[in-house]
C-alpha cells in the first residue's frame, strides 16, 4: 500500500494534541523510508520476481528490522522520542508513533507472508496485492477518505488553504497511479538502486505538499 498509509496521518492531524500533518505524513512512511535508506546500503534486502504478486514483483525477502513488528515498534518509540526532544508532550509523541506502527498493521492487509513479528518465521501477510479489486479500492478510500475528513475538520488560511488541498491530492493521485502502472519485471534479479531512490523521492515529494497544507490550514 502506498497513499493508503497516510489516513492515519490525516485523522490524527485533527486532533489537537497532536504534530502537524506532514510530521504525520512522515510518520505514515517512516518505516519504508528507513527500508529503502537500508536497501541503499545492503542492510535490508529485496528482489524483482515476476508474478510475485499480482499488483507488483517485489519479493521483499529480508528486512528484520523494519518490516518486523517488534522493529515497527522500535521505529514509532523512536519517533516518539524525537517529537518530545523537539518541545512537544508526550501525548504528541504518543501520537506519532502511533502512526509509525500503523504502517505495519496497514501493510499485513496487503503484503504477502514476508512480514514478521521479530524478523523470523512465521512470515505473515494477507496478500491483497493479489486482489486488486479489494485493493485498489481500499487504498483509495484510506487515502483519499483520510484527505476529506481533514479538510472537513479544517479551514483555509488565505487563499492558498483553498488550493493547497487539491495539489497534495493531485500528488497522492499522480504517485499512486505511477506506483499502480509500473510494469512487472521481465526476469528474477536484484532490485536495482533506482527503486530505494524512487520510493524516497515520492515521500519527499508528498511530505513537501503536506507541509503546504499543513501551513495553509487550521482546525476548525
Amino acid at each position: 500500500m502506498f497513499i493508503g498509509h497516510y489516513g492515519p496521518a490525516f485523522v490524527a492531524a485533527t486532533s489537537r494534541r497532536s504534530p502537524r500533518l506532514d510530521t504525520l505524513f512522515v510518520a505514515a512512511q517512516f518505516v519504508d523510508i528507513a527500508f529503502f535508506s537500508f536497501l541503499l546500503i545492503g542492510v535490508e534486502k529485496m528482489r524483482q520476481l515476476p508474478g510475485a504478486t499480482v499488483m507488483n514483483g517485489m519479493d521483499l525477502y529480508s528486512m528484520p528490522y523494519t518490516h518486523s513488528l517488534v522493529g515497527a515498534l522500535c521505529w514509532g518509540a523512536a519517533f516518539a522520542v524525537a517529537i518530545r526532544l523537539t518541545g512537544r508532550d508526550w501525548v504528541a509523541g504518543l501520537i506519532g508513533g502511533a502512526v509509525v506502527v500503523s504502517h505495519w498493521v496497514i501493510d499485513l492487509l496487503v503484503h504477502r507472508p514476508d512480514l514478521t513479528i521479530a524478523g523470523k518465521p512465521p512470515a505473515l501477510g494477507f496478500g491483497l496485492w493479489n486482489h486488486p479489486w479489494i485493493e485498489i479500492p481500499l487504498e483509495l478510500a484510506f487515502g483519499f477518505g483520510g484527505l476529506a475528513w481533514y479538510v472537513s475538520r479544517t479551514r483555509p488560511v488565505g487563499n492558498a488553504g483553498r488550493f493547497s488541498p487539491w495539489a497534495l491530492a493531485a500528488g497522492m493521485a499522480i504517485l499512486q497511479y505511477v506506483n499502480w502502472t509500473m510494469p512487472q519485471p521481465e526476469v528474477a534479479g536484484p532490485a536495482p538502486a533506482s527503486t530505494g531512490w524512487l520510493g524516497l523521492t515520492a515521500y519527499a515529494i508528498l511530505i513537501a505538499l503536506s507541509l503546504w497544507v499543513a501551513r495553509t490550514r487550521r482546525l476548525a
